[in-house]
């Protein structure tokens, strides 16, 4: 299996393939603006089925030396079936391999602070609710 591509934005994989309009809803998503500021996720969509059902350790041995991101999104089996598509988000970088899921309206915020540095992963990962989910920050 190849090596997960540099990219020039934050890469959202694609690791299941049984829904296509699913995939396309979850991209269209993401590419929306959010916010009052209309902030944009800048991701690049990688749509490769020599990536199916790839577990997290075979993804992490996939990620270059020096790769640019400290994170990736995954959209995988989770992603596709459930209806509110929790995408996967797996830190590359101080705690390789840890996780948190958030729902695709998210990607535009957690992106944006993660490839600036303006946050750090465990701002995020440390605020998800009891299901392990990240469904933005508590208000106040």
């Amino acid at each position: 299996m190849k090596q997960i591509p540099q990219t020039e934005n934050a890469l959202v994989l694609r690791t299941d393939f049984s829904d296509q309009t699913t995939w396309e809803e979850i991209c269209s998503s993401i590419r929306e603006p959010v916010g009052i500021f209309r902030f944009l996720a800048n991701v690049e969509f990688l749509d490769d089925a020599e990536y199916t059902d790839i577990a997290k350790a075979q993804l992490l041995e996939l990620i270059p030396r020096n790769y640019n991101h400290t994170f990736i999104i995954v959209a995988d089996r989770t992603t596709i079936s459930r209806p509110d598509h929790l995408l996967l988000i797996v830190d590359l970088y101080d705690s390789s391999g840890r996780e948190f899921r958030t729902i695709p309206s998210h990607i535009q915020g957690i992106e944006n602070n993660l490839s600036i540095a303006n946050m750090d992963f465990d701002e995020f990962a440390d605020s998800v609710d009891e299901d392990g989910i990240f469904r933005g920050f508590p208000e106040g």
